[in-house]
């Protein structure tokens, strides 16, 4: 479940379906970003979190399976995504390229760690406040990829 996550891994995740679902949710993904974090260090925290979706999504092993945006279980795709980006944000650099070896190409492993400890500190830096409230509520419920 989300509510399981620790506060960089459930926004990581949060985030990571918002990316999947449309533009809008993308352009959602920027605003947080860069509402929180001022316009230079939002923008450079939301263009590695989009790269670090694309790259899941262009490189990946296989195709990426998640929850819908309002869904409050957790996904295994979800939660290495989760994991990789929390371990990448406490410095972990081995680990975290090993994480990203399971998702993509071994070659691509590094610039992923790299992106995820980009997208780890700025979520850290964020303050989230999403532990009482994991899922936006607003959301209507979606078709949900198990």
């Amino acid at each position: 479940m989300i509510r399981d996550l620790d506060r960089v891994e459930a926004a990581s995740v949060i985030y990571l379906r918002l990316w999947c679902d449309s533009v809008a949710g993308k352009a959602e993904i920027e605003t947080d970003f860069t509402t929180t974090l001022g316009k230079v260090e939002g923008r450079h925290a939301a263009r590695s979190f989009l790269q670090l979706c694309e790259m899941c999504t262009r490189e990946g092993r296989r195709p990426l399976m998640r929850h819908a945006t309002t869904c409050k279980c957790l996904g295994a795709d979800e939660a290495c995504f989760a994991n990789l980006v929390a371990t990448a944000a406490a410095g972990e650099k081995a680990d975290a390229m090993l994480i990203a070896s399971l998702m993509v190409r071994p070659a691509m492993a590094g610039q992923m760690a790299e992106l995820a400890h980009d997208v780890g500190m700025a979520l850290r830096r964020m303050r989230l406040s999403i532990a009482s409230n994991p899922v936006a509520p607003a959301r209507p419920e979606q078709t949900t990829l198990h």
